[in-house]
Parts: structure tokens; sequence; C-alpha cells
């Protein structure tokens, strides 16, 4: 009957070892409570005849108070990040199958026409865009006269220098800006249709078919 009564004991013994081993644990991992233990040891082992200073004590605790308060914002404002992350990704998604302008000097020819963009820091006199084929050469020279700042648009008919009409299929194209007597810088913008659209590390990737993966926050105009 006794071994019985022993035997019975033991799970609950062990039961309250191990609860008090992980609350001793996550005491420990507590930077606050490792604090104030090291504070009230201190307080403990201080020199009768030279206690501690009631400022430095109160010094000492404010200092794990801002740290605490600022693990707490850091805590927060990660909440808001990962929010406004995914908001940025829904809206992303209104996306999928308009046309947008982005960084890059593809160009698309289809039934005789091909659209293309650039943006200007400012206002130039002039402005021509040269259309190259696969091989990089010239095919034809668009020119535009003066432009205003920002993002502007243009349009290629298909018709080459010669006076021929060039493939359809995919082609470059440089800009040559200037004002005055001095040539001015000028961002090339590639034309694609957002396919699909995925959560990135901090902005949403829009899958734009040829012009590849390309982040939201690049896109200059929508169509």
């Amino acid at each position: 009957m006794n071994t019985v009564q022993e035997v019975n004991k033991q799970p609950y013994s062990t039961t309250n070892i191990t609860t008090s081993a992980d609350k001793n644990k996550n005491s420990v991992d507590n930077p606050q409570d490792r604090f104030l233990k090291l504070l009230v040891t201190q307080m403990q082992n201080q020199d009768p005849l030279n206690p501690l200073d009631n400022a430095e004590v109160t010094s000492q605790l404010a200092q794990i108070s801002t740290v605490t308060g600022i693990d707490k914002l850091n805590d927060t404002l990660q909440l808001l990040l990962d929010g406004i992350e995914d908001s940025r990704t829904l809206e992303a998604t209104n996306l999928i199958g308009h046309k947008a302008l982005v960084p890059g000097t593809n160009l698309s020819l289809d039934n005789n026409a091909a659209i293309g963009g650039f943006e200007l820091p400012q206002s130039v006199d002039k402005l021509s865009v040269t259309i190259l084929d696969s091989s990089g050469i010239a095919v034809r020279t668009l020119e535009l006269g003066a432009q205003p700042s920002g993002v502007n648009t243009f349009i290629w008919d298909g018709i080459a220098d010669s006076g021929a009409n060039a493939a359809n299929g995919q082609y470059s194209f440089a800009i040559k800006a200037v004002q005055g007597d001095q040539e001015m810088t000028a961002s090339p913008l590639a034309l694609g249709q957002v396919k699909s659209v995925s959560a990135g590390e901090h902005d949403a990737i829009l899958d734009m078919g040829k012009l590849g993966l390309i982040n939201m926050a690049d896109i200059k105009q929508i169509f």
C-alpha cells in the first residue's frame, strides 16, 4: 500500500519541478527581471558605510524603463510596417492586366505600333529617340522637339528611316535630350503589362513578363 502511494506522488513532484524550471527560465530570459535581480543583489551587498545613492537607483530604474519602452515601440512599429506592406500588396493586385511605364529600354512593335516613354528632370529644347534592332543597329530616329519635365510618352509607327515597314518584334531605344548647348539626363521607360503580383521584402513585386520583376515603387505611369 505504501509503495502505491509513493509511486502516485512521483508524477506530481516531477510536474512541479518542470513548472518551476520553466518559470525560472522565463524569468532569466526576461531582461527586465535580470536587471531587477542584479539591482537587488547590488543593494543587498552594498557597503553600509557607502550605500547606494537614491539618485543612482532611480537612474538605473529609469534606464530599464526606457529600454522596455523602446522594445515595445519597436514591436508596434514592426506591426505597422507589416500592415502597410500587406496593404501595398493588396493594392497592387488591382494593377493586374493593366499596362505601366517602368525603367527600361525595351520597345515592343506590334501591328505597326510601339509605345515607349522617358522621364526628364527638367524641360528640354530638343529630344530625339533612336530605335535599335536586336543587333543594336539604328532603325529609326524620332525627332520629338521640345519636351516638358516629368514623364512623357512617344509612339513609333513601325516605319524605318528607309521608309520600309519594320518587322514586328522586340526593339530597344536610346534617348538624347538637349537644353541649349548642354546634353541633359533622360531616363528611358518601357511599357509592359502586369501579369501577376507577389509580396516582396519591402514592397509588392510585379511580374511584367518580358520586362521581368519590377518593384511597385518603380512604376512611373499606369494605363
